[in-house]
């Protein structure tokens, strides 16, 4: 039986290692590792798919999302607006306080994105939002902890 050490090796990421503690001090198992770890790796999956997929063409007046803002009516001023929540949402996935609120907020977009694919769109791609619901509401209940933190900061930089 070989002696496992939780050292991070080169293959993993810095920000991976720095957030998963030793094994030795903290009692963190391997699966609870792993599952940290895994967390991390979808909340990095999403701030990519909402920076580069979702944000980007918005923020860039791609004319396939151009035009469906301008079918909505809501015109380049909406497009531009979605694009810049769904950038700041991107970012804040990956701010270690902001996590869970970023994935709420994004879930509310989501919320707004179905409606509208229901109600302008005849429900034409109604289910991708619902099906970005569900990572989003895992992240927001995983990382729920990092409300109390985010609550101690805004307190203390109140009545500073």
């Amino acid at each position: 039986m070989s002696d496992v050490t939780a050292t991070p090796t080169s293959a993993a990421p810095a920000s991976v290692a720095a957030s998963v503690p030793a094994a030795g001090g903290s009692g963190m198992t391997a699966g609870r590792r792993r599952a940290r770890a895994a967390l991390l790796g979808l909340e990095i999956l999403l701030a990519l798919f909402y920076a580069l997929a979702s944000a980007l063409p918005k923020l860039i007046a791609n004319p396939s999302a151009a035009e469906s803002f301008a079918r909505m009516g809501w015109g380049d001023p909406g497009m531009h607006a979605i694009g810049v929540l769904e950038l700041a949402g991107a970012i804040a996935l990956l701010v270690p306080g902001l996590r869970s609120v970023a994935a709420a907020a994004l879930g509310a977009l989501m919320v707004g994105a179905f409606v509208v694919q229901l109600t302008a769109f005849d429900g034409e791609n109604a289910l991708t939002p619902l099906i970005l619901l569900v990572p989003l509401a895992l992240i927001a209940r995983a990382r729920r902890a990092s409300l109390t933190d985010l609550r101690r900061l805004v307190r203390r930089t109140r009545t500073a």
